[in-house]
């Protein structure tokens, strides 16, 4: 009897494709339960990778209509009242941050060490921080070119000065839209990395060592 119950273990063991002796590798069992994570976790990296592909267009458009301001300055001194802006710094210094912060998203997007994924987070509330500060500054760059217009027929030549009036708006709106939508991206990329970091740290709370018996 014991000899016949050694060999329906022994058949039933074989059934199942288990050989006696045998031990599941933890590896296989590790590997099908976090691939789903491992695909969530590349999709992050894309989207960090094209946000901050975006920051840095955004930046450099901001550097270009920069220069187009200080160039059309440079032939039109009387009407500089129309670029409060750009006597503010903004198109440079706000570029400046834009692009940074955007190449710190790729850089963390390609590579994601802490130490990336920390100056990415802090230069995109910097980022977002500059944006909000650029936005108000062309906000009262609008107010400033309405009332700018206004004295325009008292001029010398007022068909110029309202064309110039019309120009700064033009780029100064262009600018409000760029600065909002770095905004938004900058607002998106930190929830993102709090949400990350959350996931992460909740795993490794809840999530036991592994054991090999």
């Amino acid at each position: 009897m014991a000899s016949q119950e050694v060999d329906n273990a022994q058949l039933g063991t074989a059934s199942a494709g288990i050989t006696p002796g045998s031990q599941v590798k933890p590896e296989m069992v590790n590997y099908s339960v976090y691939q789903p994570i491992d695909r969530s976790q590349n999709y992050q990296k894309e989207e960090f990778q094209v946000l901050g592909a975006v920051q840095i267009l955004t930046g450099a458009i901001l550097l270009a209509i920069g220069v187009v301001l200080g160039s059309i300055l440079s032939t039109a001194h009387p009407f500089r009242n129309f670029f409060f802006t750009f006597y503010t710094g903004y198109p440079l210094w706000g570029a400046l941050f834009f692009v940074i912060s955007g190449s710190l998203s790729v850089a963390a997007g390609r590579k994601p060490t802490r130490n990336l994924m920390q100056n990415s987070f802090g230069m995109n509330i910097a980022s977002a921080t500059i944006a909000l500060v650029g936005f108000i500054f062309l906000i009262i760059s609008l107010v400033v070119n309405k009332l700018s217009i206004k004295m325009c027929p008292s001029s010398q030549s007022p068909n110029l000065c309202i064309y110039m009036g019309a120009t700064s708006n033009g780029f100064v709106s262009l600018m409000l839209i760029l600065s909002l939508l770095e905004l938004c991206i900058t607002t998106f990329s930190s929830i993102m990395w709090c949400k990350e970091n959350c996931c992460v740290s909740r795993e490794a709370i809840s999530s036991p060592p592994n054991s090999v018996e």
